[in-house]
């Protein structure tokens, strides 16, 4: 599997260890948040035009699929612990397939509209670079994490 491919997953997981705790879920979202703006608009390069018009898109986006991920997913993610598993009914793990799929499903949907919002106001090249921008910050995100987890 490439590394592609695993770093939304291990970003995911990452992300969801940091959501886990409630107490301060919210004020570590909004500086991961505005860190990722800060560093989104240094890459990008946008015009003014360009701007007012994609980060209404942008947050609408990034708002509907945190509530996706992390609060549908952590409901399946409690669910899917080796003991759950091996106690469910085939009707009960059926069930919880099919709404994985259907969350899934809503994802990819979202991502379709969100890439023609995109269309209609940046370039193909920008929005190859937000694409980028985007795998860059998650990666420099991941990269800050373990450094911080290895000095404690």
């Amino acid at each position: 599997m490439k590394i592609k491919n695993i770093l939304p997953i291990i970003l995911f997981f990452v992300t969801f260890s940091f959501y886990a705790q409630s107490d301060k879920t919210d004020e570590k979202r909004e500086k991961i948040k505005a860190y990722k703006v800060s560093f989104l608009t240094t890459e990008l390069e946008l015009t003014s035009t360009e701007a007012e018009k994609f980060w209404p898109i942008y947050n609408a986006y990034d708002d509907k699929q945190y509530e996706l991920r992390h609060e549908k997913m952590k409901t399946y993610l409690r669910k899917l612990d080796d003991d759950n598993i091996s106690s469910m009914s085939e009707k009960e793990a059926a069930s919880l397939l099919s709404q994985i799929e259907s969350t899934d499903k809503e994802l990819y949907l979202l991502r379709d509209r969100y890439n023609t919002n995109l269309k209609k106001i940046l370039s193909a090249k920008k929005i190859l670079k937000l694409k980028k921008s985007e795998d860059d910050f998650n990666r420099k995100l991941l990269k800050q994490y373990r450094d911080k987890a290895s000095k404690s």
